[in-house]
């Protein structure tokens, strides 16, 4: 071990517990009429130790792990399942999510529904970032404009879920079509910025115009989707029946959480198809000639400026879509929703599950929505913990859990 290693190991211990310190290691005491503010040690010198720990052995764990994955992708790639194997293996993936409702409780269907639209926005980020590499982080911008559209229009106009959910899908898409002008010469940084402007200025102006969103009070009594006309609920309105009463079944809450997940896995489900159709049409590949090159791609007649404003509008378009489900499970919008957190728990959902690949983003929305739940005892350590994670996959992983798959030619025997 080099002396080299011991500083730098040395130094990052120093900065962690100067980081940690006013977070999580300082906690405000009452002591009668006093306010005392007492050190956790524990956490700050823990914490340190750790992080000092971790530095010294980083190069043997580098090379270590460097190993195991060269050797894990070189036996994937010989064990490639047959297509065949790999159709069955999804269709038993999809009998058993809709099998889930009926042998699961209420609190594990409702995370299984909010899973499912976090796949919906994933996917449709995984548009933006992952196929035409253009770094949004107002994301959540469009997915308030989905929610808030199904809100309103239900507010002042009494419309259904059904009713709502293609303007919900198309003012998110307009939304997405207009701020796709202003960055059609940007890149990078500058992109991110932009966009993250766009997300702030989307919530601030649900916060301020009271007389129509209600301000931070938000829009409540949202109802949930119908089944051929019939409310899922106790009672109905005069001259409508329920939907317990039309197929004569006893009126039960599970019924209408059933089936708002088996809605939300219905969308998902659609929103992959469309997504995978897309990237093997000529959009897809110049959604990733674009990544790769946008000089090479302008050099080879494509239009960038196309190209970006329809990433920006289909992504967006699932995202209003996604924003309607959201609206009709909650049943309440309000604009403490829609923070830059939501977008980066969008965009670490692509980036950790790999960006440009379908599976990845499910695996990780899967993940993401999950395992904060299970793991409630730890939830005051929730985005420490994530942070960690996301740093470690940078470091040994940075192609994601599930990397996409390009397609190859391979020359010679």
């Amino acid at each position: 071990m080099s002396p080299n290693h011991l500083k730098r190991a040395s130094i990052a211990a120093v900065l962690a517990a100067i980081i940690i310190a006013p977070i999580y290691g300082l906690q405000i005491v009452r002591v009668n009429v006093q306010t005392q503010i007492k050190p956790d040690w524990f956490m700050i010198v823990g914490g340190a130790l750790v992080v000092f720990i971790f530095q010294l052995t980083r190069p043997f764990i580098n090379r270590m792990l460097g190993g195991w994955a060269t050797h894990c992708t070189a036996s994937c790639s010989r064990l490639a399942l047959p297509h065949a194997i790999r159709r069955h293996s999804i269709w038993i993936i999809v009998l058993a999510a809709v099998a889930l409702p009926f042998f699961a409780d209420r609190a594990q269907i409702d995370v299984a529904t909010l899973a499912l639209i976090y796949i919906v926005l994933g996917l449709g980020l995984n548009i933006v970032v992952g196929f035409a590499g253009l770094l949004d982080l107002g994301y959540v911008g469009f997915y308030a404009v989905g929610a808030y559209s199904y809100a309103l229009l239900y507010h002042w106009a009494g419309w259904g879920f059904w009713q709502a959910l293609p303007v919900a899908g198309a003012a998110a898409a307009l939304f997405g079509f207009v701020l796709g002008f202003p960055v059609l010469r940007l890149r990078g940084d500058y992109l991110a910025i932009v966009t993250l402007g766009f997300g702030e200025i989307i919530r601030m102006m649900l916060t301020n115009l009271q007389s129509l969103t209600n301000g931070p009070d938000g829009i409540s009594g949202i109802p949930k989707p119908t089944v051929l006309g019939h409310p899922m609920t106790r009672r109905a309105a005069d001259g409508y029946e329920t939907f317990h009463q039309w197929v004569g079944w006893d009126f039960n809450t599970m019924h209408s959480m059933v089936y708002m997940y088996l809605l939300a896995l219905a969308f998902a489900l659609c929103t992959l198809f469309i997504t995978t159709r897309l990237v093997r049409m000529p959009i897809g590949r110049a959604w990733e000639a674009l990544r790769e090159d946008e000089i090479a791609c302008r050099s080879l007649g494509l239009n960038p400026a196309l190209i970006k404003l329809s990433a920006f509008t289909l992504g967006a378009l699932f995202a209003g879509i996604g924003g309607a489900l959201f609206a009709a499970r909650q049943g309440l919008v309000n604009p403490d929703s829609f923070t830059f957190a939501e977008s980066a728990l969008v965009l670490a959902i692509v980036v950790l599950g790999g960006m440009g690949s379908q599976a990845g983003v499910i695996l990780a929305a899967i993940l993401l929505t999950v395992l904060p739940e299970v793991a409630r005892g730890l939830a005051e350590y929730r985005m420490l913990i994530f942070g960690l994670v996301m740093v470690l996959m940078m470091m040994w992983r940075p192609q994601g859990l599930l990397p996409a798959k390009r397609p190859q030619l391979r020359l010679g025997p």
